[in-house]
């Protein structure tokens, strides 16, 4: 089975404090794993060192062929477009109509086929089932449909893994639900995801593997 993430040795630090130490971490393509813990135990310090966004110490290993070890700050962009990322606050640009929040994203990653382009938002758009909202503003949105534009934003370059950080943090249960149905729906289409999340019910409701932040350690699971 083909390995998605395959780190073997890691260290995250946040102003000079280990949050996590010993890292071992495999995620393979298709899998959906969560990341629980209580704020401030590792969860989205985990995902930053996926992304690039934190440099840890001692690392060995490597996201999407990409070596975590040797990566060089011109090669994150290249990183990143084969990651879909998914944020708790949406992180949406609410100046401009959810088409052009996503016309933003794809010009912003070298896309420039006009025709190619239309199509590309049409299809996340509607594997979110958002096909009728493209020309809406993004407040005119429930927060549920603001997550669904971010996890199509997420699906633009096709990547290979989803990370998402507490995408149901801001969302009622039932709304929850519905995010979590289309996580999955990526997933099962072959995507690879990791979810960071403080929601037990969400486990119970949708289990798989898990991994816990916890003492500055990952320790395996099992799903409620």
């Amino acid at each position: 089975m083909n390995t998605i993430v395959d780190i073997t040795q890691a260290e995250i630090k946040q102003n000079a404090i280990s949050v996590l130490h010993d890292i071992q971490l495999k995620v393979f393509a298709g899998e959906l794993l969560y990341l629980v813990g209580k704020t401030g135990s590792g969860k989205s310090s985990l995902l930053k060192t996926l992304y690039a966004e934190i440099k840890p110490k001692n690392i060995q290993g490597s996201v999407v062929d990409f070596d975590l070890q040797k990566l060089k700050t011109s090669e994150i962009p290249f990183l990143r477009r084969k990651l879909g990322i998914v944020f708790q606050d949406f992180q949406l640009l609410y100046d401009r109509s959810v088409y052009d929040n996503l016309l933003f994203a794809l010009k912003a990653s070298g896309w420039k086929d006009k025709k190619k382009i239309q199509q590309r938002i049409l299809d996340v758009l509607n594997e979110v089932k958002l096909e009728e909202k493209g020309y809406v503003m993004p407040h005119r949105l429930s927060g549920g449909e603001q997550q669904r534009v971010a996890i199509a934003r997420a699906l633009l370059n096709d990547p290979e893994l989803i990370l998402a950080d507490e995408p149901t943090g801001n969302l009622d249960p039932q709304t929850s639900e519905e995010i979590m149905r289309i996580l999955f729906d990526i997933c099962n289409a072959g995507k690879s995801v990791i979810i960071a999340t403080h929601d037990l019910e969400i486990l119970k409701k949708f289990p798989s593997r898990t991994l816990r932040c916890e003492n500055g350690k990952l320790i395996e699971q099992v799903a409620p």
